[in-house]
């Protein structure tokens, strides 16, 4: 499917609410910039993780869980791009893909979404014995270590399908933790009951942002999403994402992250967990965005090999592409990620994450491929 001349082009994107929403902002962005010169069709399509529901995330055994069947898509030339929410997609992306545009961020906190018959405004006010319904091990093992009086239940479906299951009394959740970035986007305001500091909760790396993935080769469609491009979230995303690949983390592993750029200075706080919350090992680092050394140490410059995975052949890094973002501080910020994964490897993150990997037993779950009968259009 080229794209040279053309003024229609097609968007891959799953079915459920959130990801339409997500999906028609990123089109009314666009429209917003070119006006009536582009059309834009939705390619809707289902995912592994939309389509298995009685298994949880952890043991699925597949990091692409909510992108596999979009980027197939785009492999068949079915789509020019899709969009995802950025924490969903792996860190090394297939052959030939990359991340063209990361927009502006939504709070990437999680949020607390209390039962409607609740008066409770806080977990700490939740009695002994409540249920809270999160499918995140990385959620469930931080909030252990300061609610131990709380049991946590597995909780799966798009947001509309755990809300139900809150609200509904034989489904037993006296609450959820959900990401408040998904809520907001939703107009669903009202049911966050409180939204988590991050020295409750960190968050996952990339959470609250939307990523726009298209074909590495396709110079027209990667011009086409460049003005899309947030250049302060995308260098804080790009930091995370660096530390998450550096300790091969994903949904069978509780890690998590925070970060805020100030000027050229990235604060970064970081977590690893054991999955019933009686280890931490936790740590910050100050990036400096525009030096040479950009951690403070030496000892780790940019001629570390490991750094040469992260930054790929095309330039992208952590499979995002640079656009026309500065390299300098892309790169620092990926060495910046990378070594806040290196703090924490020595202080002993490495066997808990050994640990949690081998706990989260993997379930048996065929792949599937996607047909294009499977797909539905939606003209804009």
């Amino acid at each position: 499917m080229g794209s040279e001349g053309r003024t229609i082009f097609r968007v891959g994107s799953r079915r459920s609410q959130l990801a339409m929403v997500q999906t028609k902002y990123v089109i009314g962005c666009l429209s917003a910039i070119y006006g009536p010169c582009y059309q834009f069709e939705i390619v809707e399509m289902e995912t592994i993780g939309d389509k298995i529901l009685g298994t949880e995330l952890s043991k699925i055994g597949e990091k692409s869980l909510f992108t596999k069947e979009l980027e197939t898509a785009l492999e068949l030339r079915l789509v020019d791009f899709v969009v995802h929410s950025l924490k969903d997609l792996p860190t090394d992306l297939p052959a030939g893909m990359t991340i063209a545009a990361i927009l502006s961020r939504e709070n990437p906190q999680d949020a607390v979404v209390m039962r409607k018959d609740l008066t409770c405004g806080s977990l700490r006010d939740l009695p002994p014995g409540s249920v809270l319904g999160t499918s995140s091990l990385r959620r469930a093992a931080q909030l252990k270590r300061i609610y131990p009086h709380l049991v946590f239940k597995d909780v799966r479906g798009n947001l509309n399908t755990r809300l139900r299951k809150l609200d509904d009394p034989s489904q037993e959740y006296d609450a959820l933790i959900l990401a408040a970035a998904g809520l907001l986007r939703l107009g669903w305001l009202d049911r966050i009951s409180v939204v988590l500091p991050a020295e409750q909760c960190l968050h996952a790396a990339g959470q609250g942002a939307l990523a726009v993935e298209c074909c590495t080769e396709n110079k027209a469609v990667l011009d086409l999403l460049s003005p899309l491009v947030h250049p302060e979230t995308t260098i804080s995303c790009v930091a995370e994402r660096a530390f998450l690949r550096y300790l091969n983390g994903g949904c069978s592993v509780p890690c998590a992250i925070a970060s805020q750029l100030t000027g050229n200075q990235l604060m970064i706080r970081a977590g690893v967990y054991s999955l019933d919350g009686s280890q931490a090992v936790e740590d910050s680092l100050l990036i400096r965005l525009d030096e040479e050394d950009p951690t403070g140490d030496a000892s780790q410059s940019s001629t570390d090999a490991s750094l040469s995975s992260l930054i790929s052949l095309n330039s992208s890094y952590v499979s995002i592409h640079p656009q026309s973002l500065d390299y300098k501080a892309l790169r620092a910020a990926t060495e910046g990620g990378m070594a806040m994964g290196r703090k924490l490897e020595a202080k002993g993150a490495l066997p808990i994450l050994q640990e949690a990997r081998a706990q989260a037993k993997t379930a048996n779950i065929p792949s599937i491929v996607p047909s294009r009968t499977e797909h539905s259009i939606l003209r804009f």
